[in-house]
This record gives structure tokens, sequence and C-alpha cells, in this order.
């Protein structure tokens, strides 16, 4: 982590194994809720960050090459889907990858639980009219159908995460963003991942029958 000093000690699960990130110097705490610091810290002192991450092994490569050494931060504990068979999945990887495509605007990992993982997905609609007109998919003046812009969707994001161990399964299209007015977004511009589930709960069970 840029601009840190202190020591890394690695977990018990080695070094590049992902585990929540702790740290131990009360100073770093102040200023925050007093009844939450408590929580967070344990016995021995330590505070949980909430954060996943890992230390990069010297020599390592791949996306982690230019990290050796240091601790790369993956996404939050509370993010982390669980999968029914038992594995851990970090959403914001995923996300992060398949919002490079210019054709979705917002987009949501689900799995927790199950055996696959899906997708909640905001398109941006004029990017992915613009796409059916030059594949002629749709002529000028006509509109997309569902099932076509699910499956340009689908093949979308197949395409920016197919590198990933796990990959997404079926595909939820939303049409009304995510915002804070909707109280789907926090003032600070991040999805509330509770809230988009507990809102399209329905439909993903569908998406998952």
């Amino acid at each position: 982590m840029l601009g840190m000093r202190g020591k890394v000690l690695i977990g018990r699960g080695g070094l590049d194994v992902k585990q929540v990130i702790k740290v131990r110097r009360l100073k770093l705490i102040r200023g925050l809720n007093p009844s939450a610091t408590n929580t967070a810290v344990d016995e021995e002192g330590w505070f949980n960050s909430g954060d996943i991450g890992w230390i990069a092994p010297h020599h390592s490569r791949g996306r982690s090459r230019r990290c050796s050494g240091m601790v790369v931060i993956e996404g939050r504990a509370k993010d982390t889907i669980v999968l029914s068979t038992g594995e851990n999945v970090e959403p914001s990887e995923l996300e992060a990858a398949a919002m490079q495509s210019s054709l979705i605007q917002q987009i949501v990992v689900i799995g927790q639980d199950r055996r696959r993982l899906g997708a909640l997905i905001v398109p941006n609609k004029d990017e992915v009219q613009e796409l059916a007109r030059r594949q002629s998919i749709v002529t000028n003046g006509s509109e997309l159908q569902e099932d076509e812009l699910q499956s340009l969707l689908y093949k979308e994001v197949k395409a920016w995460t197919a590198d990933f161990t796990f990959q997404i399964g079926s595909i939820l299209v939303i049409d009304e963003p995510f915002t804070i007015d909707n109280g789907l977004l926090t003032p600070t511009m991040k999805i509330r991942r509770d809230k988009v589930v507990e809102r399209y709960r329905e439909q993903i069970e569908k998406l998952y029958n």
C-alpha cells in the first residue's frame, strides 16, 4: 500500500493467500465511531480493516508483477460471495473487468449460496443501440428487442471476464439505474449490494430457477 510504513506480517495462509487485512496502531483509527472501533479491534489490538488482500510474492507475474512484496487490496470482506460449493469469489474484480465495456453502465455480481455466479446489469442504452445498428441487428428507427439486448450484454460480459476462474452465468438486465435517490447508491456513489439484491429478489430467484 503506497504511503504506508510499517512491518508487514504474513498471515497463517501464506504470502499469496487472500485474507482480511488487519492493522495494529491505534492512531490510525482516531476519529472513527467509538462503538464501531471497539467492535473492529480484537483482544490483541488488531484493527479489522474490512479489506481483503494478499502479499504479492517477489518475482510474481501477471497483474501483480509490479507489486512484489506489497500488500494488494482486492475488495471488501463483506462483499465476498461464498458459493454453495464453499468457494469464495471477490465480485469487485469481475465487476471492474466488465465495466471496461462501454455497453455496461452498472453491474452487480451475485451468487451468494448459489452454485454459480450471475449478474445484474444496467446497460448504457445509447451505446448498446449504436452497436446493434452497426451489426445490423436493428435498422434506423427500430428498437432492440429484449432477447437481443440480453444476448449482446451477455457476450460482452463473457468477453471482458474470460480470463477469470469464476465465470458469470445468467444475467438480469435492469432498466432503472442505481442512484442515491432510489436508495441503491451510497452518498459516495458506491452500490448498496444488499439493497440491490433485496430490490430484485424475485427476479433473481427466477434467474436461478
